[in-house]
């Protein structure tokens, strides 16, 4: 298919745009194979630049005179939350421009999107494809812990033929079992596992989860304990234990007396392990909220957005209508379970299995934010693209399905596969920031850029699916990468935070912060929290 087949009206003049934040403009749209383009061409008028993988939805307003068709308002409701109107006087053109808008805006193959047609006119200083490696994030995540005498894991480790480099003296290792992304289609090809659990009890244990989403090394606090995600057990007469899932949680236990399993989906809605086989595990239920899949956080989004958009309502009714879009429990759930998590690793020293559904949202949230909480490098620039890059891209999180729609996609017209997980991620980011201004390296720029480029991009970091899609595409070799452009200096240096100061007692204040939050309000985790110094 060729873009010119749907581009009806390449060029017009004399549209309007309305936006309500800029005067209204007349000049000149030209529409291409990836972008809308509006402009007066005067220096100071203001210009449109809209990719149409932003745009949302299209909703029309034709002016109709005497049964006669007389141009019409074309509006439309983006993923970055602007909505646009353009005015066209004519019938012809006002029916051709949307027609090619709707067209360009829901196109399903990936590679007509536009990373495969942009080429940076910048000189790309780092690969970000190659920036964060699995190994050399591997590498770093194990040997964190030195000071307990189990791993130093030099920073050029390389994978053997056994799936681990012989040097790396502590009980992980880097397995590539699924390199050909068989056994599970939505993990990485490098995940790390225990040292002394086989390639052959890994791949019964995939058959024990959900989608084949076998418990995988996440995190590895400073004390020793270790931060595992998984998928669900399933749920069948014919397997209710499985022995090589068991023995790779035993063996995670170490010299701990118990651990944790923490799900994230909500009691009686998943599977968990049984007390039985697990004897030693802890079963902890901290739901994010009482959804039934991702859409259901999208539509918690959609209706606070509704309310932010509607001008006319008291701030009483506005308040009321923000409580009953639950977007905020959502938030607070989030970051009530992580909460949990970081206190049974920081302070009990066990080791946590975090699992809900298959793993590819609930999971990655609480995972990623008890990283935000406990691991300084995360509050980085670095640290948390590194964090991003292997807790939500190449750990298998569904960007292309999740954000093919947004918030201005009616239900009904919305797959069930669509989501608003990673933005919630991100809110729960700025909620952490809000309270602790100084304790990250990066501003909210920095989250609203993530926040746009996951749902529209000229770079190709958030395309596909999973890293299998993005292999069998040639992503790596056929785009740039969002992270080149970001660690570029001039890019850079709009992204910090001038009040940012290192900051090794976060974790902490945070959770003493909560702490305090439950007392005051009774919304919070309800375990004491001590040892910790006043903030």
């Amino acid at each position: 298919m060729e873009f010119v087949e749907l581009i009806k009206t390449p060029k017009l003049d004399g549209v309007l745009l309305h936006d309500h934040l800029h005067a209204t403009v007349e000049g000149t749209l030209c529409i291409t194979g990836h972008h809308l383009l509006l402009s007066a061409r005067q220096e100071s008028s203001q210009e449109l630049w809209l990719m149409h993988k932003n745009i949302d939805g299209v909703e029309k307003k034709p002016f109709v005179v005497q049964n006669v068709l007389m141009g019409g308002i074309i509006t439309l409701k983006c993923k970055d939350l602007r909505i646009i109107s353009l005015e066209i006087k004519y019938a012809k053109e006002y029916l051709n421009v949307a027609a090619s808008l709707e067209a360009l805006s829901s196109l399903h193959n990936p590679e007509l999107e536009y990373p495969f047609f942009y080429r940076p006119m910048y000189t790309i200083l780092e690969d970000g494809y190659t920036m964060f490696r699995p190994e050399l994030e591997f590498a770093k995540l194990v040997g964190n812990s030195s000071n307990i005498g189990t791993c130093n894991v030099p920073a050029n480790s390389i994978a053997t033929a056994n799936g681990y480099d012989s040097s790396v003296g502590c009980e992980w290792r880097i397995a590539h079992i699924n390199k050909d992304f068989k056994l599970c289609p939505t993990y990485g090809a490098a995940l790390i596992v225990p040292k002394c659990i086989t390639d052959e009890q890994i791949i019964q244990s995939a058959t024990f989860r959900d989608g084949g989403r076998f418990p995988v090394l996440c995190y590895r606090h400073e004390n020793g304990a270790a931060l595992l995600r998984s998928a669900q057990p399933i749920s069948t007469q014919s397997m209710k234990r499985c022995r090589a899932d068991e023995a790779i949680l035993n063996v995670v236990l170490g010299r701990s007396k118990k651990g944790f399993i923490v799900d994230t989906w909500g009691k009686g809605k998943s599977n968990t392990e049984t007390d039985q086989h697990y004897s030693q595990w802890k079963k902890v239920n901290r739901s994010i909220g009482n959804i039934s899949s991702p859409a259901a956080i999208l539509d918690c989004f959609a209706k606070m957005i509704e309310a932010c958009n509607d001008t006319a309502c008291t701030s009483d009714k506005w308040l009321s209508r923000l409580d009953s879009s639950q977007w905020l429990s959502l938030v607070l759930n989030s970051l009530n379970a992580a909460c949990v998590v970081a206190q049974c690793l920081d302070q009990e020293g066990s080791p946590v299995l975090v699992h809900g559904a298959m793993g590819l949202d609930s999971t990655l949230i609480v995972t990623s934010l008890v990283q935000i909480i406990l691991n300084p490098d995360c509050r980085t620039v670095r640290g948390i693209q590194a964090l991003i890059e292997r807790e939500w891209i190449q750990a298998g999180h569904p960007f292309a399905s999740r954000h093919q729609y947004s918030c201005y996609t009616l239900p009904q017209n919305r797959p069930k596969n669509c989501g608003a997980t990673f933005l919630l991620f991100l809110d729960c980011i700025h909620q952490l920031y809000k309270q602790f201004p100084c304790s990250f390296e990066f501003n909210i720029q920095l989250l609203i850029l993530l926040f746009e480029h996951s749902y529209f991009s000229q770079y190709g970091t958030f395309l596909c699916d999973s890293e299998r899609d993005r292999h069998e595409l040639r992503v790596h070799t056929r785009t740039t990468s969002l992270w080149s452009y970001l660690n570029r200096p001039d890019v850079l240096k709009n992204l910090l935070n001038p009040l940012y100061e290192p900051n090794p007692n976060f974790s902490g204040n945070f959770l003493l912060y909560l702490r305090i939050e439950k007392q005051e309000n009774g919304v919070m985790p309800n375990k004491i929290i001590k040892g910790y110094k006043s903030f």
